[in-house]
């Protein structure tokens, strides 16, 4: 990892504060954790990265046949493509105070658990109210790792938080593209029922829990964070009101969180509303299914790559504003094709709004740039995922009215690239070169 990347991205240089003795399993992990466990830890993150997206994009593959076998109208489809967004603002909030308690890796395990039961219970429960509550079981699992997850890796690989966040961004992209290429197709091969199509990918999930439950027991906190220095009772009064340094950390003072905050949910909007609806705009332009669920993976497995290489040229710039603009001239370019041409230039907007959804890993990268320490990662990755996604829940559901109501996919295609415009705004402003530290 090389040196400017590291000054970058770990400003502060926040050592780690052992909390007590750990367990045996863990010995040594608070100072110098131990080969085989890094690279266990390093197996968990891309296995739970691989499973923070298929649960959407499965259904996006098959909201058609979800729609029919459920009974439901355009704007309960909506409603259905925003429960995402709804979950992981309300769930994500949780996340910090839940680690404290009981450890991140702890809850990422139990994470894991909500994923595949979820999964595997929402296809089968028949109605639209019970499908819509095992969804958000399995979301919540999702919202939880989904903001500790840079808390992992600023907690186990300090000197190494770009390589690893690409990584993990590289999983999250290809499980995402996995589950929309080929959720049709095993669908036909189990018999074309969209049941066992959706609930085959409580496998994954219930495989990525393995890795987590050696970490189960660790009490470490992130860099930066207070370690408990009283009896369990009293550590669990201190854990209630968080790390010692946050009282002084007041993250809504901070115009970088808030538009960071921003960027995020914006870049969310568009990434829900593509997982969602945009096998449903090729299939009304006349591709089939399979070709439509393929051309969703294309734009998902974008992120493969783009994953692994944005984080690490943004962390040797200064200010990430050019990156924004750049991921959003091309989402701009795709969905004014889109609009114009579905069907015919098809494979080519796929790819350009695949380049723009990498935003996400952008976003993610300059969670832990604006930064100096663990707990400020903590405060601020919960703030900007939780804020953003509560700012991206009506994006998903005005598509569906808007495409119920105007019979056509104008408007809402409309709607999506008007939205580019405050995303790249509020990204310039987030990719500025400061720490919310200075600001708060």
């Amino acid at each position: 990892m090389p040196d400017d990347e590291t000054q970058t991205l770990n400003r502060g240089g926040a050592a780690r504060t052992p909390a007590g003795p750990p367990p045996p399993q863990l010995s040594g992990a608070a100072e110098a954790p131990a080969p085989w466990l890094l690279r266990l830890i390093a197996v968990g993150l891309v296995l739970a990265a691989l499973n923070l997206r298929p649960a959407i994009t499965s259904l996006g593959a098959l909201l058609e046949e979800v729609r029919e076998g459920l009974h439901m109208s355009g704007s309960v489809a909506g409603v259905l493509t925003s429960v995402p967004p709804l979950c992981f603002a309300v769930f994500g909030v949780m996340a910090p105070r839940l680690a404290r308690r009981f450890g991140a890796g702890a809850v990422v395990c139990a994470g894991m658990v909500a994923i595949a039961a979820g999964l595997v219970i929402r296809p089968y429960i028949g109605s639209t109210a019970g499908f819509l509550a095992a969804s958000a079981l399995a979301l919540m699992g999702i919202a939880v790792s989904n903001i500790l997850m840079p808390v992992i890796v600023k907690r186990w690989f300090p000197d190494r938080v770009g390589t690893m966040t690409g990584l993990y961004s590289m999983a999250l992209a290809l499980g995402t593209a996995l589950a929309a290429a080929v959720t049709v197709p095993l669908t036909g091969a189990m018999g074309g029922n969209w049941q066992s199509g959706l609930a085959v990918w409580a496998g994954l999930a219930a495989l990525a829990v393995l890795p987590w439950i050696v970490l189960v027991r660790d009490r470490t906190p992130a860099p930066g964070q207070a370690a408990p220095a009283r009896s369990a009772a009293a550590s669990g009064q201190a854990s209630a009101s968080g790390p010692a340094e946050a009282p002084a950390l007041r993250i809504t003072r901070s115009r970088t969180a808030w538009g960071l905050a921003c960027f995020f949910g914006l870049q969310a909007t568009a990434a829900y509303i593509t997982m969602g609806w945009m096998p449903q705009i090729f299939r009304d332009a006349g591709v089939s299914a399979g070709t439509a669920g393929v051309l969703l993976a294309v734009t998902m497995a974008m992120g493969v790559p783009l994953a692994f290489v944005i984080p690490r040229v943004a962390a040797r710039l200064k200010q990430q504003g050019p990156i924004v603009v750049v991921l959003g001239l091309c989402g701009l370019i795709g969905y004014g094709g889109l609009y114009l041409a579905p069907a015919a230039g098809a494979w080519a907007w796929a790819l350009l709004l695949g380049v723009a959804n990498c935003a996400f890993p952008l976003a993610l990268t300059m969670i832990g740039m604006r930064t100096r320490t663990g707990a400020g990662v903590v405060r601020l990755s919960a703030f900007a995922q939780s804020t953003g996604y509560l700012l991206s829940i009506p994006g998903p559901l005005l598509v569906g009215v808007l495409y119920q109501h105007s019979g056509g996919w104008g408007l809402p295609i409309a709607l999506m690239a008007g939205l580019m415009i405050p995303q790249m705004v509020a990204g310039v402003l987030a990719g500025r070169d400061r720490t919310i530290e200075d600001e708060c």
